[in-house]
This record gives C-alpha cells, structure tokens and sequence, in this order.
C-alpha cells in the first residue's frame, strides 16, 4: 500500500475537522501544526486498517454484483443435452 496523502485542501478541511473535534468534545484548543501531526499519525498508523476495511467492503460489493450475473446468464441460458 502506498503512503496516504491528501490534496492541500483535503488536508485542511480534515485538519479543521480535527480541531472542531478537539474543542467541541474534548474542551482543548489544538493548534493547525498538532492537528496536522495527529492527522499523519493517524495516517501512518493506523490508515491501512481503514483503507483494508474499504477494500473487503469494495471486494464484498463486486462478489455480489458478479453473483448476480451470474444469476442472470443461468435465467437466459438455453436448455440443452449436454450436461455441466
């Protein structure tokens, strides 16, 4: 898996996210630089849970849809002599 990174901005909203949280739940002020320092930690540490997740989540999606047509091509399919 390659490093996580965010685009400038996405890195700011995420940032200001971090810092609402902090004040909101947790009654603390955290300046831009430790908001940005909690978020590559997150990222670096514990990102690749998240990003798995996502994909066996994705994988999960594509088992079903490819079941489906599967589904859909026996429905059509035109009886015959031979069997499987």
């Amino acid at each position: 898996m390659a490093q996580i990174e965010f685009s400038k901005a996405e890195k700011e909203l995420i940032v200001r996210k971090v810092q609402m949280y902090f004040r909101e739940e947790l009654d603390q002020d955290i300046g831009q630089f430790d908001a940005e320092f909690l978020l590559d930690f997150f990222a670096e540490e514990v990102g690749a849970y998240f990003y798995n997740r996502g994909l066996r989540d994705a994988q999960a999606v594509i088992e079903a849809k490819v079941a489906d047509i599967n589904d859909a091509l026996y429905e059509i399919e035109k009886p015959t002599e031979f069997i499987r």
